[in-house]
């Protein structure tokens, strides 16, 4: 288990027990925010540890210049995400159980093969190689915070920087042949409310996974075979309300589909 001081334990505690009970926290003591990136992701560890609940892998945000604006980062932020929380397009949620939904367009990457931690950081050609498939997806991103009412960044990555649910829609069959260039459209009730491009996620999203790959070689585990990581936003992070219906469209080659019930 993930060791952490008493103050980081204490907020550990607390997502944990807002994780379990599906819930929000009112709020968070000053003193319980981490005060470095490395401990938030640590809490975060722990919090997936005690949890115990299967790995569907992980999140990457803060991606694109918009949200990194939009959040004050000097770089790409990234979560636990997990099985449980998987589901294929089109579905239906309750909107009254979601934590201050956002709806987010996103590459969902499946490795076939460990990117393991080692000395050398991994190229581009060595992640291509380990990739199984890649899915048209939508992050349905929750924050164990209230949206008026946000902490300070260390906070929000401590809950595995606001994960949520992963709604898999269709394959893309010629993702080799580049992603950046994949138009995406995202539709509520009918009408385009954002659009955006693979290009949008660090130029490529594959960039994204790279990027994480080699940034999981410091904790001494890296990313393993099974996993899907979900590559960042295209059309930022849009609120929605209850009663609404949401499509994705990638291009001519994917959609993914969501309705929020009242």
């Amino acid at each position: 288990m993930t060791k952490l001081s008493v103050k980081q334990q204490a907020l550990a505690d607390l997502l944990f027990e807002a994780r379990r009970d599906a819930r929000q926290l009112d709020s968070v003591a000053g003193e319980l925010v981490p005060e470095t990136m490395e401990q938030a992701y640590a809490i975060n560890r722990a919090v997936a540890e005690r949890l115990d609940w299967k790995p569907l892998g992980w999140k990457i945000a803060g991606t694109a210049d918009a949200v990194r604006a939009k959040l004050a980062l000097d770089g790409p932020i990234y979560g636990r995400t997990f099985r449980r929380f998987e589901c294929k397009s089109p579905v239906t949620f309750k909107w009254a159980e979601l934590l201050d939904p956002l709806v987010e367009c996103e590459f969902f990457v499946t490795l076939a093969r460990d990117l393991p931690p080692r000395r050398e950081p991994w190229t581009m050609p060595e992640v291509i190689d380990a990739i199984a498939e890649v899915h048209a997806g939508i992050e349905v991103a929750e924050c164990r915070y209230p949206r008026g009412a946000l902490p300070p960044l260390p906070a929000i990555l401590a809950d595995g920087s606001a994960s949520g649910r992963y709604v898999f829609g269709g394959k893309i069959e010629n993702w080799r042949d580049g992603l950046a260039a994949v138009k995406v459209a995202l539709e509520v009730d009918g009408v385009v409310r954002r659009e955006g491009s693979g290009a949008d996620v660090m130029g490529d999203p594959l960039q994204a996974l790279l990027w994480l790959a080699n940034e999981r070689r410091h904790w001494g585990d890296g990313l393993f075979a099974g996993e899907t990581i979900s590559t960042g936003s295209m059309t930022g992070m849009l609120p929605i309300r209850a009663g609404q219906l949401v499509r994705a469209l990638f291009g001519d080659v994917a959609t993914v589909e969501i309705a929020f019930e009242a």
